[in-house]
């Protein structure tokens, strides 16, 4: 191997700053809406029943197309899908914030989330191929993982702030300098990986069975939440969505040129890392909107006080990520960090299952959120970058994006699984519980509402546990630190040359 091949990148350090900022604006792009959306529906007309259509357009282009941009990502090279992603995010925003109608802004949040699916996986592949050393590695997936994190939460606070302070639009109109500033910087200072494009024929078949299979999905979840679970589309849907991914399963294992190789997500430790991501996010998720409802709802904090109550998960979802995951990356074998991480955070879910209607936020709320960063910090920062580790440069896309679909999935799944079963829980509660006079009626659905809110985090609870199970079992990567490729003949075998083929340089 030439000896320029092994020297890191110059300009890496100023790449993630440009690869960072824009995972920043994808990620406060899917809670940052969320805030403004009643405003935006008051201002355009839009009906109750159409106004997740706000919310789930972005999911389903999202969370759909991941694999394709992933692999659009390997051929056309991530750089020019990277720019090519935040130019059209930049539009889509911009034509978000100046919609006039509903039909024009449902369309951007569908573009949007088109070109997010082009620019998430080009992030990540980008990142894993940038930093090669080990330690520089370590510290730039925690930055990283850090903000893939916790910029849900800060979207919240941004999109209250914005919303409550200037208008709703501008919780568009935020993105175009996001995404100006990263294209113009990932223009001049990143440098496109050598060898790493993958100019092999698309594979069409798996192209519309991968992104019908993850819609369906999607939606039927999301279905789920607002129609229930025994609705004919509810079932249609999810049945549908296996049919799609298995025969997905089926064309990839037999196409010469497959869209998402097997080999990608037959690693142990890569299926390990994506199992265990989409489940912690799964409870992760769902207790965001718990929390979320109960402090505007039950509490009556406003906007801005609850995006500033969530600030201290943010804090320590740093933390966990860059001065505890991003530490101890190289000393200890990924699934240490991770099955620790996944299993404080469900030890936060147990202490908010101790929620009651007048629950103090230092007493009850703060400790379960500063345990929940820490841990999901902890864990994240190792399970992205094993699961972007050890895989050949033309598939850094597609692998990148298989994170991002595990995110996102389980996201969606999470959000609509536990809410169904809070609302189910709140029913039988209210059935079971009768009041007489407003004011007992009023104290019955708050409680009503906790009740329900605690019955979905013990399921949450259990979530996070095997999450934290899979991670300790299944994965089995060996310390990065100890698996080192140099010039010399110190080749690493077996297990370990699979799970750490980017070359480092021993000095």
């Amino acid at each position: 191997m030439p000896e320029n091949a092994l020297q890191p990148d110059p300009r890496r350090w100023k790449a993630l700053v440009f690869i960072s900022l824009a995972q920043l604006m994808v990620v406060l792009d899917s809670t940052i809406v969320n805030i403004a959306l009643p405003s935006a529906q008051h201002d355009l007309g839009i009906s109750d029943a159409n106004k997740q259509w706000v919310i789930t357009a972005y999911a389903l282009a999202f969370g759909g197309l991941l694999l394709f941009g992933g692999r659009i990502a390997d051929l056309w090279g991530r750089k020019r899908a990277f720019v090519t992603g935040l130019t059209g995010f930049a539009l889509a925003s911009a034509i978000g914030g100046a919609a006039t109608n509903e039909a024009m802004l449902l369309g951007s949040r569908a573009a949007q989330g088109l070109f997010g699916a082009l620019l998430a996986p080009s992030a990540l592949s980008l990142l894993a191929t940038t930093f090669t050393d080990a330690r520089e590695r370590a510290k730039a997936f925690g930055i990283f993982g850090a903000i893939a994190g916790g910029g849900g939460a800060v979207g919240l606070l941004l999109g209250g702030v914005l919303t409550e302070y200037l208008d709703w639009r501008w919780t568009f109109f935020v993105n175009v300098p996001f995404a100006v500033i990263a294209a113009l910087g990932a223009y001049f200072v990143i440098r496109e990986p050598a060898g790493g494009r993958n100019r092999s024929p698309l594979d069409i078949p798996g192209v519309l069975l991968s992104s019908l299979g993850l819609i369906s999905l999607v939606y039927g979840f999301t279905r789920a939440e607002s129609a229930g679970w025994a609705a004919a589309s509810t079932i249609a849907l999810l049945a549908g969505s296996v049919v799609l991914l298995a025969s997905f399963v089926a064309v990839e294992s037999r196409v010469r040129h497959p869209l998402l190789p097997l080999r990608v997500v037959a690693n142990r430790n890569r299926g390990g890392v994506y199992a265990s991501l989409a489940l912690a996010i799964i409870g992760m998720f769902g207790v965001f909107l718990f929390l979320t409802y109960y402090l505007q709802v039950v509490q009556g904090y406003s906007a801005v006080r609850t995006g500033f109550a969530f600030l201290p998960m943010v804090t320590a979802f740093v933390i966990g990520s860059t001065q505890i995951g991003a530490r101890l990356v190289n000393r200890l074998p990924a699934r240490a960090l991770m099955a620790p991480g996944f299993a404080t955070a469900a030890v936060a879910m147990l202490l908010l299952t101790r929620l009651g209607v007048g629950s103090s936020y230092p007493g009850v709320i703060l400790p379960g959120l500063v345990l929940l960063g820490l841990g999901m910090g902890t864990a994240f920062m190792p399970a992205m970058s094993l699961a972007t580790s050890g895989v050949e440069p033309r598939d850094a896309g597609v692998a990148s994006a298989m994170v991002n679909t595990s995110q996102q999935v389980g996201g969606a799944i999470g959000t609509a699984l536990l809410n169904t079963l809070a609302a189910s829980a709140t029913t039988t509660y209210l059935a079971a519980h009768h009041a007489a006079g407003p004011a007992a009626a009023k104290l019955t659905q708050s409680h009503a509402l906790v009740h329900g809110y605690t019955h979905a985090i013990w399921w949450a609870f259990a979530i996070e546990a095997a999450a934290a199970l899979i991670a300790l079992t299944v994965v089995r990567a060996p310390r990065p630190s100890s698996i080192r490729v140099a010039s010399g003949s110190d080749t690493p075998s077996g297990e370990a040359a699979e799970a750490e083929k980017v070359p480092v340089v021993v000095h």
